[in-house]
């Protein structure tokens, strides 16, 4: 399991006054009022950034890290990740998984062959749909129903599932 969960990338500064735009990769953007840090993955290293101001724009984030107050201060964070650590995380209901947790997990089906490896969910609306690369590295989309997915181990990165009639042709 990962450690840490991304919740947004840094796509750009905002005005001369060390505001950044942030695309979130959470499922409520208003998550943020709540949070009062993030860590910044520089790709080296965690840097933990507070969290001084939050404000929302379009699709976007806006926000103000004390002590940084000026363009200057944050134009370097351009295309980094921002972080939680789990303590920090929203509480996940009963069948709800972080994507983190998913991403390379094994797919077995319920005849007992080896379907593939997850490797991306695609949030549709309706439901998410999970990609599943075959070991002849062809994709399979699988929607994230009960139907479908049986049973998910995050601790044996193991999902059990189902593949309804026409989603292998």
């Amino acid at each position: 399991m990962e450690e840490f969960l991304r919740v947004g990338v840094i796509s750009s500064t905002h005005g001369v006054r060390g505001e950044v735009k942030v695309y979130p990769t959470t499922d409520d953007p208003r998550r943020y009022e709540d949070l009062e840090k993030v860590l910044l993955d520089t790709g080296k290293e965690h840097t933990e950034l507070a969290i001084e101001k939050v404000r929302f724009f379009k699709n976007q984030v806006i926000l103000k890290f004390k002590d940084h107050n000026s363009i200057e201060a944050v134009e370097r964070y351009k295309g980094m990740d921002l972080l939680i650590s789990r303590e920090d995380a929203v509480p996940l209901g009963e069948n709800e998984n972080y994507i983190a947790d998913l991403i390379g997990m094994n797919a077995v089906t319920d005849q007992g062959e080896t379907l593939g490896v997850l490797k991306d969910v695609l949030q549709t609306g309706a439901n998410d749909v999970y990609v599943i690369e075959t070991p002849q590295k062809k994709e399979i989309l699988l929607p994230a129903i009960r139907d479908c997915i049986l049973d998910v181990d995050v601790e044996e990165q193991k999902m059990l599932v189902h593949v309804l009639e026409g989603l292998l042709d």
